[in-house]
């Protein structure tokens, strides 16, 4: 009876070692997902480019917003498409005063304005300009006075003529440095201008007053040209035309006449005190 359970014990013995291997067997299993593990990582690294490319697609449009910017101004403003935007400087003022005076004479124009003017003026206007885009100011006032004589004589004292002549004459006063006289030339001719309802020639006339009359430093002469010019610079800014659009010109020049009677009172003080 013994025998039997040794052997039921000894044939047990293999049962019990053959699980062995089964214990074995998972190691593999288990090293096996450590590439797998491994194998997402250059697929995360893939997609680094990706991020990449869109870069110059954000920075492509930035030229795009910049160029139309200037629309929405003109749109709060006008209301009108850019293309419209130059119509309103296409037109500048055009220049008035010495201004004018001075492109005449530096320019290759016409210098003169009337048919009868031609015949009449044409050289000795030359000779004068030329004089006078030559620094020859002296000569220029000798040759304009003498020819605004001679056009007087033969054409009259109220033609086209002889006032461009004496405007003329009032702009080579100025440029040799006699602003009072350029500029009572000046007011005389704004006066006849105005008379003959030349709104326009009035007021480049009484600009070149201005000019004139902003050069004289003395205070009490400048207050008297200034009470004339800013009494005519006054009723042309009552009537329509190129005065009345823009008050600034006349507004200046009345702070301006503050400022004189200012320094004229100075002046009297300290002389006074210098008398006592």
């Amino acid at each position: 009876m013994t025998g039997a359970p040794e052997a039921a014990v000894a044939s047990a013995a293999p049962v019990v070692d053959v699980p062995a291997p089964v214990v074995d067997v998972p190691a593999p299993v288990v090293d096996v997902p450590a590439p797998v593990v491994d194998a997402p990582a250059p697929v995360v690294h893939v997609p680094a480019p990706a991020v990449d490319v869109p870069a110059p697609v954000v920075g492509a449009p930035r030229p795009l917003t910049a160029a139309p910017a200037p629309a929405p101004k003109v749109s709060e403003t006008t209301g009108w498409p850019t293309e419209s935007v130059p119509a309103t400087t296409a037109t500048p003022t055009p220049p008035r005063g010495f201004d004018a005076v001075a492109e005449e004479v530096l320019g290759d124009g016409p210098v003169t304005e009337t048919v009868e003017g031609a015949e009449l003026l044409t050289e000795p206007m030359t000779r004068i300009n030329e004089a006078v885009r030559a620094g020859r100011i002296e000569d220029a006032a000798e040759l304009v006075e003498r020819t605004v004589e001679e056009a007087v004589t033969v054409l009259g004292a109220d033609h086209a003529e002889v006032l461009h002549l004496r405007e003329l004459a009032a702009y080579i006063a100025y440029l040799a440095g006699e602003p009072v006289r350029a500029c009572r030339l000046s007011l005389d001719l704004a006066r006849l201008r105005r008379t003959a309802r030349d709104a326009d020639a009035a007021y480049g006339n009484v600009q070149s007053a201005s000019t004139a009359w902003r050069a004289v430093r003395d205070p009490e002469e400048g207050l008297r040209l200034g009470r004339d010019l800013i009494d005519l610079w006054a009723d042309l800014a009552a009537e329509p035309g190129p005065a009345a659009d823009d008050p600034r010109p006349l507004e200046s020049a009345r702070a301006r006449m503050l400022r004189l009677t200012d320094r004229a009172s100075r002046a009297t003080r300290t002389a006074e005190h210098g008398a006592a």
